[in-house]
């Protein structure tokens, strides 16, 4: 079955970590008053508006306001998943985390992870090479005419296949028992290739070694460049269980490492592109694996950026690429996002065109780089005469279908509108008819996500202090204070804003009142209120603890009178004709109540509910 990780682990780990620690080791922070300041890694700025609270194990950026919990700041700072941000948190901590089954499908076989440690050990393997063996001069020399340092080589983590038929498989079977059950493994990895039954080979011989990592740094896969002539000039691992080509980008980890906020990716087309043009200072370039671009790379690519260049060189294969490419970014498409093409000159490559331009005519050649819009128009109009109407309507023909591939929104109208322009026509209907793109539901959004959330009343979120938001930050710097709110549901009929949020907050915490302020905010990081949660904690005001305490109280005793108002409401609905006298005394101002007067009230509605 598939795994998740069990609630109450992540409860632990949040109130053992300290966001400070987590932070500091990250985004050096210096102490101001009761907080740590920095300037924000998440925008460029000169003054620190970036602060972290250990009392509320919170960040948050007053100049873009980006805020959270250290798992937040984790998935933010170093681009993670949560589960891998949850494993990383746990690590520093010394946990292991573990997995319950969710009953919502059949789990990787362990088979997966321990490929993991393999290919970590034959990583090691190819560095060790690289400095070493006898053979491993021609690769050094070859590295040194491509002007690439040592610092960027060890960053990017090359190695050397050396010569010869089994040093790979040697190296890692040697000691190990049983050693066919390693070398199944190995060739599991990719690593190592099956001659018959009895003989194996390496997969990489003599060759340059580009680890391939995934967005954690673990290594998943090779590309291998042959040193002297010879093809195939590349040779990438196949397909295995850790790595899928349609999903991996070269370098994309090292982009992620070396930038905080990353403007714009340049997708290239191999894996010394890269690493000369990290040589050159231009560290946010990334390499396909010998696969054209797929959705699932762009996906990707605009989880961590509004921007993608597409860097291809001038010839036709280079053009026929930056085509498919384009046709595979129609669908994940969207306004904020921004697709361009740049195409080099014939014979140039990325490599070589920085090397003989410098890296300011490259960067500028980059910022000018045709939109999506331009190339997508211009490519589909040559050799048509759109001087006729027959060449205005086979653009109207071959437009359509791509049209209809991307989201509806603000983009795809903008595009339906240049195609009318183009072709004469109203925009109304050119995208209807046979083969036209049905409206669909957006992903992620289950059916009645959106009504089930209007009926959920508002957030106090924002707005005037309220005893409601009171409460409810009471509650964020003292989780410990649930205990003494009695039984929740008492308030759950009471239409206020804000209510059912603090009824969640204390039956939560009444069930587990060893949470932290971070380990509550993660409890509702998938939660509609999770947004006004934060901050309604980055505008509490730090107070005592009698202070909160008193705060908390006198909120709790206000929403009681509040449902004493509508029990008496309810009461006297019925009129004054069919009341007795005793009931008729429990209808006076309720701060004139006595505590006998209001628990008969309540006590009496609570008979006749029963």
């Amino acid at each position: 079955m598939a795994k998740r990780i069990p609630q109450d682990f992540i409860d632990e780990l949040m109130n053992r970590v300290d966001i400070v620690e987590v932070i500091d080791t990250r985004v050096p922070l210096k102490k101001a008053g009761r907080e740590y300041q920095a300037c924000c890694p998440f925008h460029n700025e000169k003054t620190p508006s970036f602060t972290v609270s250990p009392a509320k194990q919170f960040y948050h950026c007053f100049g873009c306001g980006a805020h959270g919990t250290a798992l937040g700041f984790l998935m933010e700072y170093e681009h993670l998943s949560f589960p891998e941000a949850v494993e990383a948190l746990a690590h520093t901590v010394g946990l292991e985390v573990p997995r319950q089954d969710d009953g919502r499908g059949p789990r990787p076989a362990k088979q997966g992870e321990d490929l993991y440690a393999l290919m970590g050990r034959c990583d090691e393997f190819y560095r060790q090479q690289l400095r070493q063996h006898p053979a491993a001069g021609r690769a050094v020399d070859y590295l040194k005419a491509r002007g690439v340092s040592g610092e960027i080589a060890a960053e990017y983590g090359m190695g050397f296949a050396p010569p010869g038929w089994d040093n790979l498989l040697g190296a890692i079977t040697a000691g190990e028992a049983p050693a066919e059950a390693l070398r199944e493994r190995l060739i599991t990895a990719g690593m190592v290739i099956r001659k018959d039954e009895k003989r194996c080979y390496d997969r990489f011989r003599e060759r340059i070694m580009f680890p391939i990592r995934d967005r954690r740094g673990r290594t998943i896969a090779f590309g291998g460049r042959i040193i002297d002539e010879g093809e195939p000039k590349y040779l990438n691992s196949p397909e295995t269980p850790i790595f899928h080509k349609g999903r991996e980008l070269y370098g994309l980890y090292e982009a992620t490492r070396a930038l905080r906020k990353i403007e714009r990716l340049l997708v290239v087309e191999g894996y010394m592109d890269v690493v000369a043009l990290a040589q050159f200072g231009v560290r946010y370039a990334v390499a396909t694996l010998g696969t054209a671009t797929t959705r699932e790379h762009l996906t990707r690519l605009f989880r961590l950026t509004p921007e993608v260049v597409f860097c291809f060189d001038g010839d036709r294969a280079g053009r026929d690429a930056a085509w498919r490419a384009l046709q595979n970014a129609l669908p994940v498409m969207q306004e904020g996002f921004e697709i361009r093409f740049l195409f080099l000159p014939e014979g140039e490559d990325p490599d070589s065109y920085i090397r003989h331009e410098g890296r300011e005519a490259f960067e500028t050649a980059v910022g000018e780089a045709r939109p999506l819009s331009e190339y997508f128009f211009d490519h589909l109009q040559a050799g048509l005469d759109m001087d006729s109407l027959e060449g205005r309507g086979r653009l109207v023909k071959l437009a359509r279908p791509l049209l209809q591939q991307l989201p509806e929104g603000v983009f795809r109208q903008m595009m339906v509108d240049r195609l009318a322009r183009l072709s004469g026509t109203a925009a109304a209907g050119l995208l209807t008819g046979a083969g036209s793109r049905p409206q669909t539901r957006p992903e992620g959004r289950a059916p009645g996500a959106r009504r089930a959330a209007s009926h959920a009343g508002p957030a106090p979120g924002a707005g005037p202090r309220t005893p409601v938001r009171a409460a409810i930050q009471a509650l964020l710097a003292r989780p410990e204070l649930a205990a003494r709110a009695g039984d929740p549901a008492r308030f759950a009929h009471l239409d206020i804003a804000g209510v059912p949020l603090l009824v969640s907050l204390l039956e939560t915490l009444q069930g587990n009142p060893e949470l932290s302020p971070g380990a509550l905010l993660e409890r509702y990081r998938d939660d509609p209120h999770a947004r006004h949660l934060s901050r309604l904690l980055e505008a509490a005001t730090p107070l005592g603890e009698a202070e909160l305490e008193a705060d908390f109280l006198g909120s709790l005793g206000w929403l009681e009178n509040e449902e004493l108002k509508r029990l008496q409401e309810r009461l006297l609905a019925r009129g004054e004709h069919q009341l007795t006298p005793a009931l008729l005394k429990l209808c006076k101002p309720v701060d004139s109540l006595s505590s006998e007067e209001k628990a008969a009230l309540k006590q009496l509605f609570n008979e006749q509910a029963g």
